[in-house]
């Protein structure tokens, strides 16, 4: 008779320093980026899109735009997977109303209500939110 093997189950917990916004709006990625580059003085780039292996084997592509600093990162995301037709979930399924998350991460001190202001001001933006990471389920989605 086999011996009876053991297995370990390695648990890592993450600190999550960062913030995400959902926004709501029709413009598309490369717009919505070349606003928030003009009014918040960034340079928000193109990158390789971000994919996520989902539940059931799903495999969902986002569009991703990003901006680097020394003290701080922004990124875009399209919630909404490129190919939608198969049943892929959003980025932030717990959200499916926001079409972008943009995701924070700054040693200074631009907080996410001072970005909110400042989104409210594209005029094409219908709404944006802080969204809650305490009750988050999807957060491990933006750990890269």
């Amino acid at each position: 008779m086999p011996a009876k093997i053991k297995k370990n189950k390695l648990e890592i917990e993450y600190t999550y320093d960062f913030e995400l916004l959902g926004v709501r709006t029709s413009l598309k990625g490369y717009k919505l980026a070349w606003h928030l580059n003009k009014i918040l003085k960034t340079n928000l780039v193109k990158q390789q899109d971000l994919v996520v292996h989902f539940k059931k084997g799903l495999i969902g592509s986002h569009d991703h735009y990003a901006h680097r600093t020394p003290l701080n990162e922004l990124h875009l995301f399209k919630n909404r997977p490129q190919d939608s037709e198969n049943a892929i979930p959003e980025l932030v399924p717990e959200f499916p109303h926001f079409d972008f998350i943009l995701m924070t991460q700054s040693e200074e001190t631009l907080s996410g209500n001072r970005l909110q202001e400042y989104l409210r001001g594209i005029p094409s933006i219908e709404l944006v939110a802080l969204i809650p990471l305490t009750s988050l389920k999807s957060k491990d989605n933006f750990i890269f």
